[in-house]
This record gives structure tokens, sequence and C-alpha cells, in this order.
């Protein structure tokens, strides 16, 4: 389970413009012991030579550096699969779906933490918490059906279209109303990519499992 986060290493500008073969395979191993997981590794050198290191790219200065792989099922756990089924049902939310946005969230790690704030499974940002009358961001069975509820009524505020609802539980109900459409945020636009993949696998992980 690859954490979210960023990790940095310092090269100077002219040993990074001279020896990149070098610095690239230090990236490798810095990321292969502090990362370890399927998430796509994304970078970027800053003025003072920095090169910075993330899974979850929150500026356009980043560059995909490692491609994010196909999931493994196998390494799966399913203990959180009854809480999900029940908020599909209660809520009216395809069961795939909201696994997919776990995933893409979290990780299914109950007590990530982002530097925004988000906590949780569903990576719930205070205020939604708050509106949803979440009172431990963190209990997985809390977290999961006031996502679930959130992610509801952004299919309904958006019709029931799923790209425009996840660009709106990562970037907002109001940017999306601004543009009409995905905002041009590459976080955002990172996000509902790889939910939507993240969907297709799911289901089809779960019509395979079916007797």
């Amino acid at each position: 389970m690859a954490p979210r986060g960023c990790w940095r290493t310092r090269v100077g500008r002219r040993l990074f413009s001279r020896t990149r073969a070098f610095s690239l395979a230090l990236g490798v191993a810095l990321l292969s012991a502090a990362a370890p997981g399927d998430a796509a590794i994304y970078r970027y050198v800053d003025p003072d030579g920095v090169i910075h290191f993330t899974n979850v790219p929150t500026h356009m200065r980043f560059r995909l550096y490692i491609p994010e792989a196909r999931m493994d099922f196998s390494l799966y756990c399913y203990r959180y699969d009854g809480i999900i089924q029940n908020a599909s049902i209660q809520h009216g939310v395809d069961f795939s779906l909201i696994k997919a946005v776990i995933k893409a969230e979290s990780d299914f790690n109950h007590k990530a933490k982002s530097d925004k704030g988000a906590r949780g499974l569903m990576q719930l940002m205070p205020d939604t918490a708050q509106v949803m009358a979440v009172s431990d961001p963190f209990d997985p069975y809390e977290n999961i059906h006031a996502g679930v509820r959130y992610l509801r009524y952004l299919l309904g505020t958006f019709g029931n279209n799923v790209p425009l609802a996840l660009a709106a539980y990562n970037a907002g109900e109001n940017a999306v109303r601004r543009y009409g459409r995905i905002p041009p945020y590459e976080e955002t636009r990172t996000f509902v990519d790889r939910v939507l993949r993240y969907w297709g696998e799911f289901k089809i992980h779960q019509k395979d499992r079916r007797p």
C-alpha cells in the first residue's frame, strides 16, 4: 500500500545535469524503500535542484516518472466490503464505484490523512465531515457512509454524470459548475481517470467472483 506523500532528494544543478542516470537510480531506490505498491509516481526538479517525488501530484510541474501498475487483486483485503455493500444499497451508489473511490483516495488505509486535512478511507475534508455529522472520520463505517452520501449528492447534482461527480468530489462542485466540465487541474483529471479505471477493474473482478 503506497502512502500518500512526497519524497525529496537534493542533487546539485551541475551534478544533476551531468549525472542524470545516477540521480534517476537514486530516485528509484528512494521510492522503492519509501513507497512500495502500485501507485504511479510523479516528480519534478525545483530551481534549487531538489528532486521531488510524489504519488499525489499537486501542481502542473509534476511529471509522470513511474507509471501505475495494473491492480493485483491478490493483494487486496476485503474487510470493508460489508460496509461498502451496505452503503451501496442504502444510498444507491454502485458498489464498485465506491470501492474505486476508496482505492484512489486512501488505498484502503482508514488512517490516511492528506496535507490538506482530508481524512479516512474516502478522504473527507473537515467541512464535509461536519455537514455529514461525522464524529470520527477515521472510523470506517462513518467515513464510508458519509463519503457515499456525499458522492450520491454529487451524482444527483450533475445528472448522474460520473466523471463530473468525481471531479466535484476532488475539486469541489463550484469548480465544476464554473468550468461546466472537468476542471483543468492536473490533480483532478488524474483522480478522475484513476477512479474510472479502478471502477472498471473492480466491476470485472466482482463479475468474476460471482458463482
